[in-house]
């Protein structure tokens, strides 16, 4: 998992406004827990050359349909070679976070995530100080997670272990990306720093994406006591 950050940020967005925390949750290598969203060191990033088509956007000069997601988005390329080499905790592997959020599957055991009438389920950073009503309206590049799993979570997550929330989500869509903007550069676009931009922003063309990000809506905190100690 992935840890998040402290600090709120607010997306830019033509139509939603929603907030993001920029790290995520991880389990340390001495757990010897390598959750399904987390990189391996054989997994890199792939070589290619970024260029500007003018009155479009971004597009890599050897760009092919799977570089795009099904919006129109570029991605950063990566390697799939899970299992490989050892896990870099902290680090998501790119393809893997987009899976599980497309798809709502648990970013430890990647088998779905858990689903009630209440909500999927969520386990979050507890930043309830942040605002009044935490995480409603949250942009969260986390995926969801499944009940077994919230046990192993609570005990080897070092982020979780300074506080953690569980939190059932009735409404979660699709809201946009996180990744590295550019600009126009004197030979080809640079990168300028790293956003979180709705689909529905102009900017998104100049975005090379590195996560999915879903908006939780409709949400409920639920005690995490009573899901860790859950016997399926």
């Amino acid at each position: 998992m992935s840890e998040l950050a402290s600090t709120a940020t607010v997306l830019r967005t033509k139509s939603v406004r929603f907030q993001v925390r920029k790290k995520s949750m991880g389990i340390t290598a001495a757990a010897q827990v390598a959750p399904y969203i987390t990189a391996w060191s054989a997994e890199q990033s792939l070589p290619c050359q970024l260029v500007e088509r003018p009155g479009y956007g971004l597009v890599y000069a050897d760009e092919l349909l799977t570089d795009r997601d099904g919006r129109g988005v570029l991605w950063q390329r990566s390697s799939v070679r899970q299992t490989v080499g050892r896990p870099e905790f902290g680090k998501v592997h790119r393809l893997r976070q987009r899976r599980a959020m497309l798809r709502l599957l648990c970013q430890v055991c990647s088998g779905p995530a858990d689903q009630t009438g209440d909500g999927v389920l969520w386990l979050l950073r507890d930043h309830r100080d942040d605002w009044r009503g935490w995480p409603e309206g949250m942009a969260s590049v986390e995926p969801p997670v499944c009940v077994p799993c919230v046990a192993v979570s609570l005990k080897l997550c070092p982020a979780l272990r300074r506080g953690a929330a569980a939190v059932r989500v009735r409404e979660f869509p699709v809201v946009g990306v996180r990744g590295a903007l550019y600009q126009q550069g004197a030979v080809a676009p640079v990168a300028i720093e790293a956003v979180n931009v709705a689909y529905d922003d102009p900017v998104v063309r100049w975005v090379v994406a590195s996560a999915l990000v879903r908006e939780l809506r409709d949400c409920t905190v639920v005690p995490t006591e009573e899901l860790a100690g859950t016997r399926l």
